[in-house]
């Protein structure tokens, strides 16, 4: 069985997939990849199920050493790339020998790159995955971040078309840059703000403060007003929550959200782009505009059509 030997482990890299579903009533945090749609991208270009295990590299990359030759893709942050110290683009998947040293260097876009490795990361599943869920120490390598001197552990590819080179359009593997219009549902705690609450949500960018991670993001900006009290009894947090506490500087819930909550949400990012979202690193900007579900259900459906093509390439 190949591994891969941690030789720097960058900022925050970790073990992701799609998530731990069924367990949030048991308190359990579904955790997974916080950009599903470069997750999955990473996957499809080196031959992978969408949901098998990648490293997120998250801000500043790691230096991998790999025990045996394996076909690779990286989606999401665009970093510069290096294998055995020639550069290598991040449009498609490409080949890191067997003793290759595959290193990121500078950041040039985005905030987490997603590493797909023919085979998959094949750490153990914990409740179904193989996420990390770093506040309780939970899957992943160990529940923890990699760390210089860890061996992780690869699967076999699945059949020959892993080996396939494949490529991708720059837009399917490359992190938006600048401010991110983000598109959201009012609700479902709208009626509990002011009437103006949307119109402000809308009326200007929202800065991503230092302190927001893979719980949320925590913003700054047009301070929403609350027309009852910030609490309500607390209920479901889906991934996107715009929950606003007494305060009125919303919280974007993302992946490793709490199960459940007591501030009121005025509204929900869609689906769709969750994944930009989850490219803004601290300091960058996002805005928001209210659609309808008639739009946002079109959004993912585009979504999905761009991974099923790349799919079928």
């Amino acid at each position: 069985m190949g591994s891969l030997h941690v030789v720097r482990p960058g900022l925050l890299t970790t073990v992701q997939d799609l998530g731990r579903w069924g367990f949030q009533s048991l308190g359990v945090p579904v955790s997974g990849a916080m950009d599903t749609f470069s997750h999955r991208i990473a996957n499809v270009l080196v031959g992978n199920d969408q949901s098998a295990a990648t490293l997120e590299v998250t801000v500043a990359g790691p230096e991998l050493v790999f025990s045996d030759e394996r076909m690779v893709a990286i989606a999401g942050a665009m970093f510069d790339l290096s294998v055995d110290g020639r550069a290598v683009a991040s449009t498609g998947a490409f080949v890191v020998p067997k003793g290759g040293v595959l290193r990121f260097a500078a950041r040039v876009t985005g905030a987490r790159a997603y590493l797909g490795v023919a085979g998959g990361i094949d750490v153990p599943l914990v409740l179904g995955s193989r996420s990390t869920y770093l506040p309780a120490r939970l899957g992943g390598h160990g529940g923890r971040a990699l760390a210089a001197g860890d061996h992780v552990p690869l699967g076999e590819p699945a059949d020959g078309r892993a080996m396939r080179r494949r490529v991708a359009p720059r837009s399917h593997t490359r992190a938006p840059d600048g401010d991110r219009a983000v598109r959201v549902l009012a609700g479902p705690q709208a009626d509990r703000f002011t009437d103006d609450a949307l119109d402000r949500l809308q009326s200007g960018s929202y800065r991503v403060l230092p302190d927001s991670g893979r719980m949320a993001c925590r913003l700054e900006g047009p301070v929403l007003r609350h027309a009852r009290r910030a609490e309500v009894i607390s209920d479901a947090t889906p991934a996107g929550t715009l929950q606003v506490p007494p305060a009125g500087q919303p919280i974007l819930l993302m992946a490793d959200r709490q199960t459940t909550g007591g501030y009121a949400k005025v509204a929900t990012v869609i689906s769709a782009d969750l994944p930009m979202v989850a490219q803004a690193a601290p300091g960058e900007s996002l805005s928001f505009t209210v659609c309808s579900q008639a739009e946002a259900l079109a959004a993912l459906i585009a979504q999905e059509r761009t991974l099923l093509a790349l799919e079928d390439a």
